[in-house]
């Protein structure tokens, strides 16, 4: 099992749900963050005086599923969520140790 993270610009969301869920992933969480990377922010005017915005609104997906579906989904994510400026987030995947389901005790595989 992995736990994918996605970060991306927040109007891409419903195109990347849209396409994990094609591929068969079930269930995911959304999370509103705000961050940077290399994009370092921009200028903004407000009533005649500029500031710079540090932090972007972005928008965190987290999934936990099987490892067959990993290299699927990063595909749909990059496919649904690339419009080819800076900013269009990154994917990380880390190795899930377990999964429990609180209602009926379900663990690993069975859990997601």
């Amino acid at each position: 099992m992995k736990l994918l993270t996605a970060i991306i610009k927040p109007f891409k969301l419903d195109d990347v749900r849209d396409a994990l869920a094609e591929i068969g992933v079930q269930g995911m969480t959304v999370t509103e963050v705000k961050g940077f990377g290399r994009q370092k922010g921009h200028a903004e005017l407000y009533r005649g005086a500029e500031y710079i915005v540090d932090f972007l609104p972005k928008i965190k997906i987290e999934l936990a599923i099987e490892d067959a579906l990993v290299e699927p989904a990063i595909e749909a994510i990059i496919k649904a969520a690339n419009t080819g400026k800076i900013g269009d987030g990154k994917i990380f995947i880390l190795d899930l140790e377990q999964a429990v389901r609180i209602r009926t005790g379900e663990t690993g595989s069975d859990a997601l």
